[in-house]
């Protein structure tokens, strides 16, 4: 690695503390803690990992073996890996000194072609805190052939490895899962492992209170948006749509939202309980625009998440319709697709502008669905809101609009307090669970609200949280995605707030991430977590 930065050398001396119960890493076990069920259409799945309990980590006796991992970052990129990388290092060798790890090159490719380089502690401690995934890079391979398992077999043997150790969101967990199956089927010894990491934190459940990542990233965007809040308080003429990550969820527009007090923002999961139409959700904006206009105030900010529009119902139905006719038909564009759509989803296609038409029939994602990060809905919104304030022209020459997306501003920060030490408790729960050979599991952890020392520790059968979903037009076992939950604390909490946001300019900076000092308390800072 390069030069470090004052900040960044700082950082790398900086060893994140552990949970009390890791101090003696060679005298703890797991026992089962609960039994977990598995969905009776995934069991024909999963024949050999359908029956496997919740683990929690406690004292006892042990044998210390040598073992060999290999570890691999799959997906997008998220702060905290590469104290993944570290505190599986350092857990292995404090396990067995002769304890190896093999990072896999640019994600789950790397393991198929045996593409490698030994993670030592030179190379991990020379990541220590910082963010990215450059240590061994990341990659969205998915290991779901017949012939990328038997490659991915054939590796495993190859290189004599006991453990696997995935580092990824949902579907890269999901994929753990039908490693660990294969392996098992097939006689392999070797143990997989999966760690939760996305930014969006839709990969939560009653043993995943978050995702690493997401502390982070929406801090690095509320630090954003508190500036551009100020930013319209004080030029006191521009409107801002802020659009934030989060495809299936809006997780992160809700945390940012309670950090940061913006006048409007929109919950995908709101929109879909309540049944809202695009135009309805123009008209919320339109209403805010000509009520803070009374006051004299024609400045605002609004956050969208990312994938609102697939919330949306007229857009959603219109999205799976489109999805089918491009997979029948691939020459379809935004000219003739009209053509082959059903009468009313055919009215919602001719009545949206020309770009968004054309976004929506982009190429489509691994799994056959439309990218909406490519979606330009703050756009939409703009030129929709633009058009219907004609009706009031003393509003519309004032209405002045600026767009922004915040997206990868977020996934290489360097990690928070909270992640960093996330992450490395997180590698080392992974290194036990190869260690005691619990394959198809994920790492977990308790009671984050609480100092790290608190923290409760467990191994969570991957099965446990699949569901079926259509895959290119086939039933598949993934991951279910966790949802905003409507009766939950974090929502309720905003609903008390919203009304005073749209009217009062209640603005919050939050400013920068503190990594030292009295205001980087190391436990988490997450609303979504300690409210829940």
């Amino acid at each position: 690695m390069g030069q470090f930065n004052p900040l960044e050398a700082v950082l790398k001396k900086k060893k994140p503390p552990l949970p009390s119960i890791l101090k003696d890493i060679q005298n703890v076990i797991f026992k089962k803690h609960a039994s977990a069920s598995c969905a009776s259409t995934i069991q024909k799945f999963f024949p050999y990992s359908n029956n496997l309990g919740i683990l929690k980590l406690v004292k006892g006796s042990t044998a210390t073996k040598k073992i060999r991992v290999g570890v691999v970052f799959s997906g997008g990129q998220a702060p905290g890996g590469h104290n993944v990388l570290l505190g599986l290092c350092r857990a292995l060798k404090k396990i067995n000194p002769d304890s190896e790890l093999l990072g896999f090159l640019n994600g789950p490719s790397g393991l198929l072609k045996q593409s490698y380089i030994p993670l030592t502690e030179d190379v991990v401690s020379d990541y220590q805190n910082l963010g990215g995934f450059d240590c061994i890079g990341s990659g969205r391979t998915k290991i779901e052939t017949q012939e990328q398992l038997n490659q991915a077999l054939k590796a495993v043997q190859d290189l004599n490895l006991d453990g696997f150790v995935i580092i990824g969101g949902d579907d890269s967990n999901t994929n753990a899962a039908v490693l660990a199956e294969f392996f098992k089927a097939h006689n392999q010894a070797t143990t997989v492992v999966g760690v939760p990491k996305t930014i969006d934190g839709d990969l939560k459940n009653d043993y995943v209170q978050v995702s690493f990542g997401f502390d982070t990233a929406s801090k690095v965007y509320s630090e954003l948006i508190g500036n551009i809040l100020i930013d319209a308080r004080s030029a006191k003429k521009y409107y801002h749509f802020i659009k934030l990550m989060g495809r299936s969820a809006s997780h992160i527009t809700l945390e940012c939202a309670l950090k940061t007090n913006p006048n409007l923002i929109f919950i995908g999961e709101e929109v879909k309980r309540d049944k809202k139409s695009l135009q309805e959700l123009i008209d919320s904006c339109v209403d805010l625009i000509l009520q803070r206009a009374q006051d004299n105030k024609n400045y605002g900010v609004i956050l969208i998440p990312e994938g609102l529009i697939d919330f949306i119902p007229e857009i959603a139905e219109l999205n799976l319709e489109i999805n089918e006719k491009i997979a029948a038909n691939p020459q379809l564009n935004h000219e003739n697709l009209s053509e082959h759509l059903s009468e009313d989803l055919k009215n919602t296609f001719l009545s949206l502008p020309d770009s968004i038409k054309k976004q929506l029939l982009l190429e489509r994602d691994p799994h056959g669905n439309i990218q909406l990060a490519k979606i330009e809905t703050e756009k939409l919104f703009i030129s929709m809101i633009t058009q219907k304030l004609k009706e009031h022209p003393e509003y519309h020459e004032k209405f002045s609009p600026i767009s922004h997306y915040l997206g990868y501003e977020g996934r290489c920060a360097h990690p928070s307090p909270f992640d960093a030490e996330y992450t490395y408790t997180l590698g080392h729960i992974a290194a036990l669970l190869v260690q005691h050979e619990f394959s198809g599991y994920m790492a977990s952890a308790l009671g984050l609200e609480n100092d790290v020392e608190a923290w409760q520790l467990f191994g969570l059968p991957i099965t446990s949280l699949l569901h079926l979903e259509k895959r290119h037009g086939k039933d598949k076992p993934v991951i279910q995605k966790a949802l905003v939950d409507l009766k939950g604390k974090p929502y309720q909490e905003y609903l008390k707030l919203k009304r005073n946001w749209e009217t009062d300019d209640l603005y919050n900076s939050p400013g920068p991430i503190q990594f030292f000092g009295d205001t980087a308390v190391t436990h988490i800072q997450n609303s979504l977590v300690k409210m829940n």
